[in-house]
């Protein structure tokens, strides 16, 4: 065992091959037209100067982002890169967007107005975000028609991209999904009578698997590369990016009924062992899995029994091989066997918040990709 290793309660094993494999399958389904990544919240939780790395070595060459620091940091990494970032042109930001080259993704008609006039005579690439039923970021309907009768705004604007978001697009049957699209096809139609004429996006992960009238010019994926199911009703497609393993700190053998953990919401009532493992909230491994989540060891499963706490959780492994059980041994929190999706039902949460809550104290691996 190396030192690092050694020293460490947990180690978080990200395979870049699976990642990489994964955008590749979502490029193929939505080709011919383009394919980008979204890789805010630094890719998920897991590094976006990696990934992002691997998936630009790998044929990626657009990607997406929330924040302009987000954008900063990915352009030192990746100088050729088209970069947008999702959250818009905040006040006083303009010159960072010229400087780094990056794209602002317009979400109202104040920012529509500030770029032009930041732009003056020479018009730079932007993207028009259309709210199509969200109610969150993008140009509300009133605003659309106001940018449509102002033609001296609409000449002032050269849009790389329109672009919407999709609300349910995890729910393949939702009637929100073919409302928006037909709003969205409705307004793209009406901005480029108004001369706005420029690309397409509308989908995210889920959104490639509504089918192709969804795809447009370009494809937005995230959540997807990263191993979580796009397809909620129906088997993962994707591959699985992510392994947690958590070290056995103690086992505590109990012959009498006795009470484990904080709230003693957990009780044993016969002989049984209880493993304690170096992992906890603190680290993403949220409190509501407590009494619901499992574990496994090689092939065997070990419930969460007791609250999680802090910087420890606590299995029953009363079931388990006791060779398997020694202090030092690795325990998958997440893997083969327990997905991330898997992880978050029993937290009563999605795969996004499990990923983008995977603490920094893990000992990080990148697998089967450069530098590996």
């Amino acid at each position: 065992m190396k030192k690092t290793e050694a020293r460490t309660g947990a180690i978080l094993t990200i395979d870049l091959k699976a990642l990489v494999d994964n955008w590749r399958l979502l490029r193929d389904r939505v080709a011919p037209r383009q394919c980008a990544a979204v890789v805010k919240a630094d890719a998920y939780g897991l590094g976006m100067n990696r990934v992002a790395q691997a998936l630009w070595n790998a044929g990626c060459k657009v990607f997406f982002v929330a924040q302009i620091e987000e954008a900063t940091t990915l352009r030192k990494r990746l100088r050729e890169a088209e970069i947008h970032v999702l959250n818009g042109l905040l006040e006083g930001t303009e010159s960072d967007f010229l400087a780094q080259n990056l794209i602002p993704v317009l979400n109202d008609i104040h920012q529509i107005r500030a770029w032009t006039q930041f732009c003056g005579q020479t018009p730079r690439p932007c993207d028009i975000h259309l709210d199509t039923g969200m109610s969150r970021l993008g140009l509300s309907p009133e605003e659309t028609e106001q940018l449509i009768a102002d033609t001296d705004l609409c000449q002032a604007l050269a849009p790389s991209l329109i672009m919407s978001h999709l609300a349910c697009a995890d729910s393949p049957n939702h009637k929100m999904n073919s409302g928006q699209l037909e709003e969205f096809t409705t307004l793209r139609q009406r901005l480029d009578a108004a001369g706005l004429r420029a690309p397409g996006s509308i989908a995210n992960s889920s959104g490639i698997f509504l089918g192709a009238d969804y795809h447009f010019d370009l494809a937005r994926p995230g959540v997807a590369i990263y191993g979580v199911n796009p397809t909620p009703d129906n088997p993962n497609p994707m591959a699985q990016v992510v392994r947690l393993q958590a070290k056995i700190l103690q086992v505590r053998t109990i012959d009498t009924p006795r009470a484990v953990g904080y709230g003693a919401t957990h009780r044993v009532w016969g002989p049984s062992r209880i493993a304690t493992v170096g992992v906890g909230y603190a680290d993403g491994f949220l409190r509501t899995i407590s009494n619901r989540g499992r574990a496994f060891i090689k092939d065997h499963r070990a419930p969460v029994v007791g609250r999680i706490s802090m910087d420890l959780t606590t299995l029953d492994v009363t079931a388990v091989p006791e060779q398997l059980t020694q202090p030092g041994c690795m325990v998958d929190l997440i893997g083969p066997h327990s997905t991330v999706d898997d992880v978050a039902q029993a937290a009563g949460t999605i795969g996004y918040e499990i990923l983008t809550g995977l603490g920094n104290r893990f000992l990080r691996v990148y697998s089967n990709g450069p530098g590996a």
